[in-house]
């Protein structure tokens, strides 16, 4: 069976959004490898990367993220979406990112996360 990249991104990024850590790291291998802004060296398992999710959402605002694009790779996809946050005072922020996905089966096996802000999302 083919991964649907399109539907799972889309769930994938829905998990993000509610800020779901148990449902999130089942989208992981167990020996995951994550990347971001905040651990440019890297997380690797479910449970470094449960760590890391639930210290990050806690300090995080409320974040939507939308897809935007996704491209399939041999071995995965990279995926483009955009993120609204909600500012404590009522304002919102934006946010433009991309994945690098590298797919064991169903699960990730590496995820690189690239992200900048932007002004307003497109129209």
């Amino acid at each position: 069976m083919t991964l649907d990249i399109v539907d799972f991104n889309a769930r994938w990024l829905k998990a993000w959004s509610e800020k779901n850590v148990a449902e999130l790291v089942m989208f992981y291998a167990p020996d995951t490898v994550y990347c971001d802004p905040q651990v440019p060296d890297g997380l690797k398992g479910r449970e470094a990367l449960r760590a890391y999710l639930t210290k990050l959402f806690a300090e995080t605002p409320p974040m939507n993220y939308a897809p935007h694009e996704t491209w399939p790779t041999h071995n995965g996809y990279c995926g483009r979406w955009y993120c609204t946050m909600s500012l404590p005072d009522g304002g919102k922020s934006y946010l433009r990112g991309f994945d690098l996905v590298v797919m064991a089966g169903n699960e990730i096996a590496l995820n690189e996360v690239y992200v900048h802000p932007v002004a307003s999302l497109p129209t």
